[in-house]
């Protein structure tokens, strides 16, 4: 693995919406993997019927694509979730730059914001690291904590070989696909 300048900064754009074509920059954090711009318009056309007016959540934001993305689409709220600091006061920045005051940012582990929340959300951004296996975690808090509704749709995001055992039973794989080495799937609830 190459090693990181923790100065320099990238970008990525956004795809669609009210702020389409607009750069996000991020900074260069070990793990933080944004969202390739295919995988992401694959995953906003899925997802564009229910965008308008949704809550959203992106868990582990890092550069912000999905959150911001979604926002730009329609969505009505959107809480952004990222420990890194680096990371966080990036967000910060893009948030300003956007003027996106539909989206609020939380410096926590998901976790601790997971535990704290008691109003279901209709759309989910699960995106941890590839090495750090949260997802499984995740996913039980969020059924734990009635975190979601009959209605409600997770996008996960992981490396292709990894094996989705141990998903709540009322999660529904409803989109499945691979690009390189990432494997990305859409869940409805049943």
């Amino acid at each position: 693995m190459a090693t990181l300048n923790k100065t320099s900064r990238q970008s990525v754009r956004i795809i669609g919406g009210q702020w389409g074509g607009r750069r996000l920059s991020f900074p260069a954090v070990e793990g933080l993997r944004p969202t390739s711009d295919r995988i992401r318009e694959t995953l906003f056309n899925w997802l564009q019927p229910h965008l308008p007016e949704a809550v959203c959540i992106d868990l582990f934001s890092g550069s912000g694509a999905l959150g911001f993305e979604a926002a730009s689409r329609g969505a009505a709220k959107v809480d952004m979730v990222e420990l890194d600091l680096q990371a966080y006061k990036q967000l910060q920045a893009n948030k300003t730059m956007l003027a996106a005051e539909q989206c609020a940012l939380f410096r926590q582990t998901a976790q601790q914001f997971l535990n704290q929340c008691s109003t279901p959300y209709d759309i989910i951004f699960l995106d941890p690291p590839f090495g750090a296996d949260l997802w499984s975690e995740i996913a039980g808090l969020l059924t734990q904590r009635n975190l979601l509704h009959k209605n409600s749709l997770v996008y996960l995001e992981c490396n292709k070989h990894q094996n989705l055992t141990g998903l709540p039973d009322t999660w529904h794989l409803f989109k499945d696909k691979q690009a390189g080495d990432v494997r990305y799937c859409l869940f409805k609830m049943q």
